[in-house]
């Protein structure tokens, strides 16, 4: 589990083909120190496991699904990803529960700052199986990152960026147009699952489930 801080950015430094898969080659002066074989670790939100680790540098396997399926389609050698461990059992929570696992690609829409701020605005297209579990002052993990919703209309979230974050992931290297990695609130998917089951699965009524607070 990882909880959406990211600890480094990495830069790609070699697409392999082998074969259906992709191997990436990730640079980075912190994450393998404390990485071995076999590891997860998150690559712009996307869990990976961790292989061939060296001083400096680390590989991953992508498969077919998750080349197309994330933003990684738009990876070329150089690229900067976001990277973090998954958090320690006796860690603290900085975010929310991220699982590194894909719903869907959403679209950058704009990086730009705040009128009369330091702080910038991030405007992202979302697709629609991401929609619907995104709400006002919600969680969202965009590129590994975990962010509050400042906004949401017209599938179009938005979340206010300080300049720390810009600073200290890929979103200063993004462009308009560029597909980004989204991953929705755990939790929401689990109230969807709950209230939405027929009632003879739970042995509770849907009304049952409401008070409980499902």
């Amino acid at each position: 589990m990882f909880t959406g801080i990211v600890e480094e950015v990495g830069r790609v430094t070699r697409i392999e083909q082998r074969g259906e898969t992709r191997r990436i080659t990730v640079a980075a002066e912190t994450a393998p120190k404390e990485l071995k074989t076999g590891d997860s670790i998150a690559v712009s939100g996307v869990c990976l496991t961790a292989l061939d680790i060296k001083p400096g540098s680390f590989c991953a396997d992508l498969a077919p699904e998750t080349w197309v399926r994330t933003s990684f389609s738009r990876m070329h050698e150089g690229a900067l990803v976001n990277l973090e461990l998954p958090m320690k059992a006796d860690g603290r929570f900085g975010g929310h529960i991220v699982q590194g696992h894909v719903d869907g690609v959403g679209k950058l829409i704009a990086l730009e700052r705040i009128a009369d701020s330091e702080n910038f605005w991030l405007r992202i297209k979302l697709p629609c199986e991401v929609e619907k579990y995104t709400v006002y002052k919600g969680s969202i993990c965009i590129e590994g990152i975990s962010l509050t919703v400042a906004e949401l209309e017209g599938g179009t979230c938005t979340v206010a960026i300080i300049p720390h974050t810009v600073e200290m992931t890929n979103l200063n290297s993004l462009k308009p147009g560029d597909p980004v990695n989204l991953e929705a609130d755990l939790i929401a998917k689990y109230v969807e699952k709950m209230m939405t089951r027929e009632p003879r699965e739970s042995g509770l009524t849907v009304e049952e489930l409401v008070r409980q607070g499902f």
